[in-house]
Formats: C-alpha cells, sequence, structure tokens
C-alpha cells in the first residue's frame, strides 16, 4: 500500500489559506481605523475570566469611553467624510467576511 499526497492540492489550500488570511487582517484593521475616524471607537467592556491576567475595572472602562467621545468632538472632518469613513469601514468589515467565505469556497469546490 502506497500513499500518494496530491501535492498541487496541499499547494491550492495553502496559498487559499494565506491569501484570505492576509486579507481579513488586512480589511479589518483598515476598518478599525475607518471607525476610529467617522468617530465610532470601539469601546468593549472586558469579560471577565478567573485566570484574567489584567482586569479593568468600570472607572477605566468609563475613562476610555469618555476619552473616545473627546476624540470623536474634537475631529477635524466634516459629517460628510465621517458618514464616507463609517461607509467605508462598513465595506470593509463586508470585505472580511467575503474574503472568508471566498477562501472556503476555494478551498471546498476548487477541486
Amino acid at each position: 500500500m502506497t500513499v500518494e499526497i496530491d501535492w498541487l492540492a496541499f499547494i491550492e489550500v495553502f496559498v487559499a489559506a494565506l491569501v484570505g488570511a492576509v486579507l481579513v487582517v488586512a480589511f479589518y484593521a483598515l476598518a478599525l481605523r475607518m471607525l476610529v475616524r467617522s468617530g465610532h471607537a470601539p469601546v468593549v467592556a472586558p469579560a471577565e475570566f478567573t485566570d484574567a491576567i489584567t482586569v479593568v475595572s468600570e472607572k477605566q472602562l468609563a475613562k476610555a469611553a469618555k476619552a473616545a467621545a473627546k476624540a470623536a468632538r474634537k475631529s477635524p472632518l466634516t459629517d460628510g467624510q465621517k458618514r464616507l469613513s463609517l461607509v467605508a469601514a462598513y465595506a470593509s468589515f463586508a470585505v472580511c467576511g467575503l474574503a472568508v467565505l471566498a477562501s472556503l469556497a476555494f478551498i471546498v469546490f476548487g477541486h
């Protein structure tokens, strides 16, 4: 009994995974940048785990939210530019999802 490896299929899956990962990371970073630029800085309450290294207090969370709101008020962008940045952020998040779906489709149906 011999085992044969289809190296071309292996390379196709590797390239699809690599391209998908690069696209997801790049567009996710761009989306976060556009969210901050539009004045919608994401402030997320931390989950409390029993083995957490750092736990953010409610006071620190309120301070971060206040700083994000202050930065949004000081923005030199017009309302149209902020709206365009928000649309670009949502579009970048959509591209992230499409990159994941396209990579999976290529891996599953590409043979």
